[in-house]
């Protein structure tokens, strides 16, 4: 009894679908040409017709197991859907209706970056590829980027960077080498005083040994000082040369001062009046006779003149 109640159930589905279908109107195809739409709102659910359509087989064709030759077709047939809705999305702009074609979304490579691939006849989108199709044999190429060719840099471009700070001009500006060298410096400074100190002290000692008169008396008279033998043995002939050098010196300028002339030479005066005389002479002769010259001779020497 149970069974001819099921069957009877059944039975009464399959009447009341059957009727529900009788009373629906019969199911409308989509026009092939956008153009032939004239209602706006049928224009809008043609196109949200093909996108779900766009949206299932964009679905199916994640599916890298379906083979290549499946892929391809999938992605040629969403490429044909993506052309019909971008005819009518322009039909529904001739409308009046919304512009679609603005919030298009891009076409990305594997990484997710934007690829524009143009159409070559200029008309609509161009070829897009989507899901497993990007990873198909001569399809990835497409999507890898050249590499980068590295261009050496020529002279103008290296010397182009170099700035004050190449040269080390602004080491000292964060302060760092600063820190560094100031106890570099205190500590040089301090052994600089300290050598400068001891070097005085060799050279006091070394003066008072030069005036003893004996320097290889310097050694032995410094042993019982504190151990300063050593160093002066060291630095003692250099200062002890320095101070004959000096004496030397010395006694050769006295003796250049005290060289006397013992020939008396004329002064400036002196040596302008013999030029004047000599000059007189010589016009004399050129212009005077020889009777004239005997004349002025016998006059003077009558006359006691001796010039």
């Amino acid at each position: 009894m149970a069974r001819n109640e099921e069957k009877a159930q059944s039975m009464l589905n399959r009447f009341i679908t059957m009727k529900s279908e009788e009373k629906k109107k019969p199911k409308e195809r989509r026009p092939f040409l956008a153009s032939e739409c004239r209602d706006l709102s049928d224009a809008d659910k043609w196109r949200q017709q093909i996108m779900r359509e766009i949206g299932r087989k964009v679905a199916e064709i994640q599916n890298e197991g379906l083979g290549e030759h499946r892929l391809r077709d999938l992605n040629d047939e969403i490429n044909k859907l993506i052309r019909e809705k971008v005819h009518w999305e322009k039909r529904i702009v001739e409308l009046g209706g919304k512009n679609f074609s603005k919030y298009s979304a891009k076409m990305t490579d594997l990484d997710g970056n934007i690829v524009d691939v143009p159409n070559p006849g200029g008309r609509g989108p161009g070829y897009r590829y989507f899901g497993a199709a990007k990873k198909l044999p001569g399809v990835k190429e497409l999507f890898e980027k050249p590499p980068e060719l590295r261009k050496r840099r020529s002279r103008y471009d290296i010397y182009k960077r170099i700035d004050a700070s190449y040269y080390g001009y602004r080491d000292d500006e964060d302060g760092v080498l600063e820190k560094v060298e100031r106890g570099a410096e205190e500590r040089m400074r301090a052994e600089s005083v300290a050598e400068w100190v001891r070097l005085e002290e060799i050279k006091k000692e070394a003066r008072k040994m030069v005036k003893s008169g004996d320097v290889a008396n310097v050694g032995r008279g410094v042993e019982g000082e504190g151990g300063v033998a050593g160093i002066l043995f060291e630095e003692e002939e250099d200062v002890v040369m320095e101070e004959r050098r000096e004496r030397e010196r010395e006694i050769e300028e006295e003796k250049e001062k005290e060289f006397v002339v013992h020939v008396p030479l004329p002064d400036e005066k002196e040596i302008e009046k013999m030029v004047l005389e000599k000059k007189k002479r010589e016009l004399l002769s050129k212009y005077a006779s020889e009777e004239l010259l005997e004349e002025e001779r016998e006059a003077k020497a009558m006359l006691n003149i001796h010039r």
